[in-house]
């Protein structure tokens, strides 16, 4: 990897990090080394990142705040691309709003308010990047993505710049093309809103704030809802209801404050996330004949 490195570094890709720990990249704090973790400061240092790993081979992989994701103790082979500061630009223009793919999806949705805009205010509780948020099709309080996407901006793992209109990217319930038939990265997106009332904006985000601090556990080491929800039912509601809340492997826990999330009290390993993770699946199966699908994304080695 040291060769690879280098040779980014010639080719003006500034950031690239070899052995470096995905815990101080991810939500959970968990996780092994990537290989090589590469920070591109802008597009250009992207697509010169992306032609040394086609050149060589490599397997990549692409994170941005680290939510929605659980690295194994192993970490992750060949090479992390890491969306943040340089990919996150903003433009308003009317209704139409244009993000970086590392732009913060929350702060997206705060700055959107106060244009008076409406449409983004589900994505207030939603740590990620407007890449990640497009890869998955994000929701929450019963929105997505898809319902205000107009189009995305990808570069393809062949090296290709394509734009992807809203149907394109075939989205469903987090899921789109781009985890599988198109691999690629998000670098922007625009989104069509609607012009609203500042005011009755920021109060729909305010209730949906307040909602959260009530019933999520905000200020722990988490990564968001670990469980899609089945049809009909809520996660939460069924691992409360078997009574896991609270139960703990290692220093790997289910919130006491809301059963659809798992916290590290403070030196969990991604094993004992994971293995948390099969014993909910496994008792909500037994009580319920419910087999729960992870939403977090588990990736690395183990």
């Amino acid at each position: 990897m040291e060769t690879i490195a280098q040779e980014m570094k010639q080719a003006d890709i500034r950031d690239v990090r070899i052995n470096e720990p995905l815990s101080r990249h991810t939500t959970w704090k968990v996780g092994g080394p990537a290989d090589l973790l590469v920070y591109p400061a802008d597009k250009g240092e992207l697509e010169r990142a992306m032609s040394v790993i086609r050149k060589h081979g490599l397997p990549w992989r692409v994170i941005g705040r680290g939510s929605n994701l659980l690295v194994r103790d192993g970490g992750i082979r060949g090479a992390v691309i890491k969306m943040g500061n340089g990919l996150d630009h903003l433009q308003v223009e009317g209704d139409r709003v244009t993000a970086g793919g590392g732009y913060s999806f929350v702060k997206l949705s705060v700055m959107v308010a106060r244009h008076g805009l409406t449409g983004l205010e589900f994505a207030g509780g939603i740590p990620g990047t407007v890449g990640g948020a497009v890869f998955m099709n994000a929701g929450a309080h019963g929105a997505e993505v898809c319902e205000v996407l107009e189009k995305a901006e990808v570069l393809l793992e062949n090296g290709e710049w394509a734009v992807f209109h809203n149907e394109e990217l075939q989205f469903s319930y987090r899921t789109s093309i781009l985890q599988k038939e198109r691999r690629g990265v998000v670098t922007e997106a625009t989104f069509q809103l609607k012009e609203g009332n500042r005011e009755e904006v920021a109060a729909v985000m305010a209730r949906f704030k307040d909602r959260r601090r009530q019933t999520q556990p905000l200020q722990d080491r988490c990564a968001g809802s670990v469980f899609r929800n089945p049809p009909g039912d809520h996660s939460g509601r069924l691992i409360e209801a078997a009574g896991l809340k609270g139960y703990r492997i290692g220093d790997a826990e289910v919130s006491t404050r809301h059963a659809n999330f798992i916290i590290n009290r403070g030196n969990a390993t991604a094993n004992d996330v994971l293995t948390l993770i099969r014993h909910i699946i496994g008792t909500i199966e037994q009580k319920y004949g419910v087999t729960l699908v992870p939403e977090v994304q588990v990736v690395g080695e183990g």
